[in-house]
């Protein structure tokens, strides 16, 4: 996906798979310094799923860095410019604890965001 994206003017590295609160970082085509985390679901869900202790990570970053959620389901992709966007109130939901490696399920704080909430919706 970063390859994808640097085709179309980003300048974006991996994080490196270390513990990082986001899978990217670098320039968006215009420039800005951004962090991008990314979340690949298989099924598709009308509203997109964000923990909120995601959400508050990347947020504690410089206000001068783009903070983006990009998601990925079954029916597009949709691009979140956190900065500019108001979250809901968040909501409790029995979720896998981690999103590929574990089936353990706890209770997360998340918010669901509107795709209309999205500055970027791509269909397939």
């Amino acid at each position: 996906m970063l390859l994808l994206n640097n085709f179309e003017g980003w300048d974006l590295e991996w994080s490196g798979g270390a513990y990082e609160h986001y899978d990217a970082i670098g320039k968006t085509p215009k420039g800005a310094d951004c962090v991008i985390e990314f979340k690949f679901r298989n099924k598709y869900y009308e509203t997109k799923m964000l923990e909120v202790y995601k959400y508050e990570k990347l947020m504690q970053m410089p206000d001068d860095v783009v903070k983006i959620y990009n998601v990925h389901d079954s029916k597009g992709s949709y691009m979140f410019w956190l900065n500019k966007i108001t979250v809901p109130e968040p909501v409790d939901m029995y979720c896998p604890k981690t999103t590929v490696w574990q089936n353990n399920k706890i209770n997360k704080s998340v918010y669901l965001l509107e795709e209309s909430q999205a500055a970027t919706i791509s269909y397939i």
